[in-house]
């Protein structure tokens, strides 16, 4: 499959250009590293790329040889879709460093890859370009590509973090094409491992410039983690710890990581929880709600993951 070229998501016209990607009414956007970048990198986003960048292997599974990305994946796409992905033109919406990008590649897809961040400078040296997997630097609101060309429009980890998370699964919606499919995932109200202290935290780290920021969470994880690593696996231990420790640890809920990745996990997930500009709930009903709105069908919508996780495929157009 081959994947749609990137258009000027202004005027939606063509681009040209090695250095400097054009279009014919005159918008010009750089590119870096090989990738376009239709965006600054200076916004709301810039602690995730930072975060990607310095932890950019940390979630491949080809680094942690534990398959916690193609399970997540595998669950969130079913078992179907899962099975045939091979060959479909996947859109990979906040792709970070390109966890699930590496198993959709390596299970045949052909994969664009997005992020508001300059994470995708780490998702390009994970998983370079090729003929089957491009990444431009974008906007969830203004994707460079033309409406309804892909046949899976992937988000896992994303939307809770954007500014109008409905808007954002529209945008998302704009880009299926008939018969094709969604695939998303969001923060519910139960969250996972919540503590006590991350909120007050977040209030002051969110606030940092990044940089500072992330010494900050990575002095935090140094002091603190030797406390997690003492309580070991016991679940109930761990939940009582991290109603007082701000950090995200995982001993208990993926106990196959060796000491040297739950470090390196919660260095990540940490920065990750405590710097987020926009962290949004919904339910599960809110979110089976949104896709009604959409007029999609085969809604599988379910708590699960980060908090719900949810599919739905685009209706094909009469007659087709």
């Amino acid at each position: 499959m081959t994947l749609p070229t990137l258009i000027c998501p202004v005027h939606f016209s063509s681009l040209e250009g090695e250095e400097l990607a054009a279009c014919p009414a005159g918008c010009r956007y750089p590119i870096r590293n090989g990738i376009p970048r239709f965006v600054a990198s200076d916004g709301y986003a810039k602690p995730f790329g930072l975060q990607w960048q310095r932890y950019r292997r940390t979630q491949l599974d080809s680094y942690t040889g534990v398959p916690t990305s193609s399970t997540r994946l595998k669950r969130c796409l079913g078992d179907e879709l899962w099975e045939r992905v091979k060959g479909l033109a996947v859109l990979e919406v906040g792709c970070g460093a390109g966890r699930f990008t590496e198993v959709l590649l390596a299970r045949g897809a052909s994969v664009a890859s997005v992020d508001l961040s300059e994470a995708v400078d780490a998702n390009r040296l994970n998983c370079p370009q090729s003929a089957h997997h491009s990444i431009a630097q974008a906007d969830v609101y203004a994707l460079p590509f033309a409406s309804s060309q892909f046949d899976v429009v992937l988000c896992l980890g994303v939307i809770q973090h954007t500014p109008d998370p409905e808007r954002t699964i529209a945008s998302l919606w704009r880009h299926v094409r008939p018969g094709g499919w969604l695939v998303m995932d969001h923060y519910t109200y139960r969250l996972p491992q919540s503590t006590r202290t991350a909120p007050l935290f977040r209030v002051v780290l969110k606030r940092l410039n990044a940089d500072t920021a992330l010494r900050v969470t990575e002095c935090m994880v140094s002091l603190l983690f030797p406390l997690h690593k003492a309580v070991g696996r016991s679940y109930w231990r761990q939940a009582l710890l991290t109603r007082l420790s701000p950090l995200m640890v995982y001993f208990h809920t993926i106990p196959e990581l060796s000491d040297k990745l739950q470090y390196e996990w919660a260095l990540l997930d940490t920065h990750d929880w405590l710097t987020d500009w926009y962290k949004h709930l919904r339910t599960r009903g809110q979110i089976r709600r949104t896709l009604q709105a959409l007029d999609a069908e085969n809604i599988w919508c379910e708590r699960g993951g980060n908090g719900v996780e949810a599919r739905a495929r685009r209706r094909t157009l009469a007659g087709a």
